[in-house]
């Protein structure tokens, strides 16, 4: 899930449209409700972020600190002028990247996720000699040659392995695949999905590259 905070909403909405056009949860607050939500949301809620998304209102600067209390999610800074001293304002204040506008949310996705590896691992993909996990829209490689994914399954995939140091319920799935908000789904939907991962890496890997206990949730294991 990302969040998108700007102080008109329809810069916040249009943003959380255009993610959800890529099937990516998202949802858009303005400055004050975020600073509710983040400092009362709980735990398992947190840490479905995927992103912070900070467009453009008043001492945004100074939220990282907020943010970073809560979360290690990636946070990017829209810029709406080519300015270097706001680059390096937003730079110094926090940010994990800077992004000038008009962006596609696909690119916006794709410097997350190479903060995110910065974060856990220094090289392009995560797993093993035969398995890769790609975080730039690529399916995953088994021995070399692609395995195509539908996207909710390649989104479980990237997320079950940038968590891959500790298990992941099914709820925390759910939150990251569909969002926190997401009503209109069953949480259960999720033991469909990576009972069909599963099956799919271990017919090609002869092994389980998921592991799964009763209760306690799931880890990659590559």
């Amino acid at each position: 899930m990302y969040v998108v905070v700007d102080q008109r909403p329809e810069v916040a909405g249009g943003f959380t449209a255009m993610f959800g056009r890529e099937g990516l949860p998202a949802v858009g607050f303005d400055s004050g409700d975020f600073r509710d939500w983040l400092t009362g949301a709980s735990e398992r809620d947190l840490q479905a972020v995927q992103g912070f998304v900070l467009g453009d209102f008043h001492e945004r600067s100074n939220y990282t600190g907020v943010i970073r209390n809560r979360s290690r999610a990636p946070i990017i800074a829209l810029s709406e002028a080519r300015s270097l001293d706001q680059t390096l304002e937003l730079f110094t204040a926090g940010m994990d990247d800077v992004v000038r506008k008009p962006v596609h949310v696909r690119e916006i996705v794709a410097r997350s996720d190479a903060v995110w590896r910065r974060m856990s691992d220094p090289k392009q993909e995560i797993g093993s000699e035969r398995l890769k996990v790609y975080f730039d829209g690529r399916d995953p490689e088994i021995d070399g040659q692609p395995l195509p994914l539908p996207r909710r399954e390649r989104h479980i995939l990237e997320y079950l392995a940038k968590n891959r140091t500790r298990r992941i319920t099914k709820a925390q799935i759910f939150n990251a695949i569909y969002g926190v908000f997401n009503d209109d789904v069953d949480e259960t939907v999720v033991e469909g999905h990576v009972s069909k991962l599963r099956k799919k890496l271990r017919m090609r890997l002869g092994c389980e590259a998921i592991d799964a206990k009763r209760y306690l949730g799931y880890q990659f294991v590559g």
